[in-house]
């Protein structure tokens, strides 16, 4: 089933969705996208949905065919202090903050958002799954941040970052116990 291009009519809209919430250590990273009206896309779906190079790939696409498009992080020490839900908002917040394009409308792939200032919103569970805005905030997002872990993960190559992009496996639990947390952790966050 191909996804919508517009939640509106002649609304502006960005599709905002992030990745990292569930993940022991890094940011949380949210992008926006906004494309041009009656876009399509024949492969564009919810990242989860894609193989890392589909994902790659797409992200060239999108960056390509976005009138405006933005990736914005909240830190894990960030995220320590006002917690994962907050932070995630905050990031995307960020991300509608550096778009170059002022939305009428903000798609949000979930069901919990704050108000962004002076623009209305939409909370749309699964979201990405549904408008290509969103879909390919997703990928962004999700490019994004595995392009970071794995670049972390170089400087502290016993967490598995570039293959679990720090989320809560059984070889990251591993890696905690041997060599205790990094100062990319979330000491919020189980790590034991």
């Amino acid at each position: 089933m191909s996804l919508l291009s517009a939640h509106t009519p002649d609304l502006i809209e960005a599709g905002l969705d992030e990745a990292g919430r569930g993940c022991l250590a890094g940011p949380v990273v949210a992008a926006a996208v906004i494309f041009p009206k009656n876009y399509t896309h024949p492969h564009l779906t919810d990242s989860k949905q894609l193989s890392r190079a589909e994902r790659n790939a797409l992200r060239i696409e999108i960056e390509r065919d976005a009138i405006a498009f933005a990736v914005a992080e909240t830190s894990n020490t960030e995220i320590d202090q006002i917690n994962v839900l907050n932070a995630s908002i905050l990031a995307m917040h960020r991300a509608v903050d550096k778009l170059a394009v002022v939305p009428q409308l903000l798609l949000v792939d979930g069901n919990r958002f704050r108000p962004y200032p002076f623009v209305p919103h939409a909370c749309i569970v699964k979201g990405d799954a549904t408008y290509l805005s969103i879909a390919a905030a997703s990928v962004l997002a999700k490019t994004h941040r595995d392009d970071l872990m794995e670049r972390l993960a170089q400087d502290f190559p016993h967490y598995g970052w570039q293959t679990n992009a720090a989320y809560p496996t059984a070889a990251h639990y591993a890696a905690i116990l041997a060599h205790g947390i990094t100062p990319h952790h979330r000491l919020s966050f189980r790590l034991k």
